[in-house]
């Protein structure tokens, strides 16, 4: 998907799918973000965006940033 930025280039706009537990997950990204609350990282199958958004917001990042970090993140719980 792409998107147009604030000066129109293009920027492309990853699709993220979850994997793993989410559980696990959600409290490594606790530990590693304190300020982020249970209800920051409540997620509900089919509301990714939602969660994607919370995250956006909560730790002033854009979409692409939020998404690498849950990708490392899902990596770092299933190696722990």
């Amino acid at each position: 998907m792409q998107t147009k930025n604030k000066v129109g280039e293009n920027k492309t706009t990853e699709i993220f799918k979850f994997s793993g537990d989410w559980d696990k997950q959600s409290k490594a990204l606790q530990e590693k973000y304190p300020k982020l609350t249970a209800e920051d990282v409540k997620f509900e199958s089919g509301k990714e965006m939602d969660l994607i958004k919370r995250l956006e917001t909560k730790l002033n990042k854009d979409r692409n940033e939020v998404v690498s970090i849950l990708k490392s993140n899902a990596a770092l719980a299933k190696t722990a």
